[in-house]
């Protein structure tokens, strides 16, 4: 299983009530059919090989046999095939009838799961017909077979690591307390759900949510299978709808009322790290059995999406929402700051970039929210050898229309005598040109904030503080850091999401917004090329779109390099070479580890999303850690 992924499907097969043979030929033609797919669990509804709605019909013989041989023919038709495979009877055993999920696997009947929770309400009568349980574990003679049963069986595939599959059955999902939440506590890692869920209105949503709901708590694969619309129509009617998830995201839903599989792959490597990080995850007290199966390796092509820009979501309502949420996180985090210090005056240096055009942005709201003057905030332009015309009016304009105290100090004449103090040419321009003015800007707004009872409001994004692409006790130092943990790709996003929310008074400042949107990522500390932008931080550094996909899946997941190039393949492989994405992999993790001694000294700032680097909270490296195992690996690539 390459990169830890497994292909799943839960399938809808059309039923034909109480005709034990047509089923049985219908959930074998699907079992072939899901394989050939290359899926390695396959999952069916509840009951499907009688039909869930056969009523008073569960109680005669001939059925209750005739379902006992199909489940037999069933199983021996998996010898042929490479899958463990769950399917859904009524069960007589000691006088007493169980709805089951039987798991099969190379012609083995592996384990019978019985259902807990039978509901007896509105247009449910399972009591009627079924005895809960039994909770405890035992063993049934099936066909001469002695066969584990209970709902304390975990299936464990002993070949493919992490792959430990827990079942329950429909109602079971709905109750306050699941089996699958002990069933993960004890080591599962993928849910099977069998289920015969009718369809009312506004009911696939909330089944929508219980799913990927279970799957986010559990940290867990979830796979879903709805009866559908073969079952009996007489009181009520069922959708099929089929669900597969995945910590909390839905990878594949099938149509409403329509007969068929969703396929998609789940990531046991992906749940192992959420786990592992989450201490509080626990373990469960009670005694599961372990039923072991194997499953031949596979390799496979990924069909789930995989988000290029997973910091960003991708509607266009929810990414509002999200921009609408963050800034208030940063706007409130500043407020409290303030609050707490009892400052009234915030400075902030304003290139006319991306990054200082958001921190003023928050400030502002900030402000609001106290209700403090606008003038509060010292915006400081502090033009040098590589400030453009473009990026300085900008600024300008831009703390004009918000309403901020504007001031200007050109930095050219102190770093050029603080060059002449430490003998450095100005005509080489190295780190320490470059260095130089950042510097010089942080020790003016210091300066400021110390003569105006205020505070140094930090510009820096998430991205550059992975990258270390800030300069140490330059731009890298502030009083509070307001975009700390904003990713780049998402920084862009902000800013549109107020240039597109100003209302008809504000069209100077959404035109100002767009034109500070399209100009190139610099830190401008090189001199301009007949009045252009000479030095772009991404033809340095590498595109900010592949950094932050790599950061995400290093800080959340901890996945190698060689899951996070091929993910980036499958992501961004339509934008850029294979080549390209595997260099900028390679920098991404010689400046991660080389740069972390400027994240151990980092200001605080606030946390608005679940990848952080703050030493503090989410990230405690040590600054000396080497990156010889991740670098060696993303260059063998």
């Amino acid at each position: 299983m390459i990169d830890g992924y497994i292909r799943v499907a839960a399938v809808t097969p059309k039923v034909v009530v109480a005709d034990t043979k047509a089923n049985g030929e219908e959930i074998r033609s699907w079992i072939g059919k899901a394989c050939e797919a290359g899926a390695k669990i396959v999952v069916f509804p509840e009951l499907c090989i009688t039909g869930y709605t056969c009523g008073e019909l569960f109680f005669q013989k001939r059925l209750l046999e005739e379902a006992a041989l199909e489940l037999r023919r069933i199983a021996d038709y998996t010898a042929e095939v490479d899958a463990l495979v769950f399917v859904g009877l009524p069960l007589l055993y000691r006088g007493h009838l169980r709805n089951v999920a039987a798991a099969l696997c190379h012609g083995k009947i592996l384990g019978f799961v019985p259902k807990r929770h039978l509901p007896n309400y509105n247009e449910f009568y399972e009591l009627r017909y079924f005895t809960p349980g039994p909770e405890a574990g035992e063993d049934v003679i099936f066909h001469n077979h002695k066969i584990p049963m209970g709902s304390d069986l975990i299936f464990a595939c002993e070949n493919v690591e992490g792959l430990m599959v827990g079942a329950e059955i429909c109602e079971d999902l709905w109750v306050p307390n699941p089996p699958s939440t002990d069933l993960a506590r004890a080591g599962a890692t993928v849910m099977v759900n069998l289920s015969a869920s009718d369809e009312l209105t506004g009911k696939s949503s909330y089944r929508k949510s219980l799913v990927t709901d279970q799957s986010a708590r559990l940290y867990c694969g979830y796979i879903y299978a709805n009866a559908g619309i073969g079952e009996s129509t007489q009181d009520v009617v069922y959708s099929g709808h089929s669900l597969i998830a995945e910590n909390g995201r839905l990878l594949s839903q099938s149509r409403p009322f329509q007969e068929g599989m969703c396929l998609s792959e789940i990531d046991l490597g992906a749940i192992a790290s959420r786990r592992c990080a989450m201490n509080t995850f626990g373990e469960a007290e009670e005694t599961y059995r372990r039923v072991e199966f194997r499953l031949e390796p596979q390799k496979l092509e990924l069909t789930r999406f995989v988000d290029p820009h997973p910091f960003v979501p991708d509607r266009p309502e929810e990414l509002s929402a999200r921009c609408e949420e963050i800034l208030n996180i940063q706007a409130f985090g500043l407020r409290k700051r303030l609050e707490h210090t009892h400052c009234k005056t915030a400075v902030i240096g304003i290139s006319g970039g991306l990054d200082s055009t958001l921190a003023l942005l928050v400030t502002v709201r900030s402000f609001d929210l106290l209700g403090l003057d606008r003038k509060g905030i010292l915006a400081v332009t502090m033009p040098g050898f590589g400030t453009t015309d473009r990026t300085h009016d900008n600024a300008v304009r831009m703390i004009e229309e918000l309403g901020a105290t504007f001031m200007e100090v050109n930095i050219a004449a102190s770093v050029r005598q603080h060059f002449a103090d430490i003998g450095h040419d100005e005509a080489v321009h190295d780190v320490t040109y470059e260095n130089g003015q950042a510097r010089e800007r942080t020790q003016i707004l210091m300066d400021l904030a110390n003569k105006h009872g205020g505070m140094v409001i930090g510009t820096g994004d998430l991205s550059e503080l992975a990258l270390g692409w800030a300069t140490y006790n330059g731009d890298h130092m502030s009083m509070y850091g307001v975009n700390a943990s904003v990713p780049k790709t998402l920084v862009r996003h902000l800013v549109r999401y107020v240039a597109d929310t100003c209302t008809g008074e504000q069209q100077a400042l959404r035109d100002v917004l767009l034109d500070v949107l399209d100009t190139p990522v610099s830190p401008e500390l090189l001199p301009p090329k007949e009045g252009q932008i000479a030095q772009k931080t991404e033809d340095l550094v590498g595109p900010y779109e592949l950094h932050d996909f790599f950061l995400y899946y290093v800080m959340r997941y901890g996945f190698t390099p060689g899951k996070i190039y091929r993910l980036a393949r499958k992501a961004l492989g339509d934008s850029y070479e294979d080549d390209t994405i595997k260099k900028w992999l390679v920098t991404f993790y010689r400046r991660f580890f080389s740069q972390q001694f400027k994240r151990s000294a980092l200001p605080d700032g606030p946390k608005v999303g679940s990848v952080a680097l703050s030493p503090r909270g989410d990230w405690r490296m040590p600054s000396d850690a080497s990156g010889a195992l991740w670098i060696a690996e993303a260059m063998e690539l």
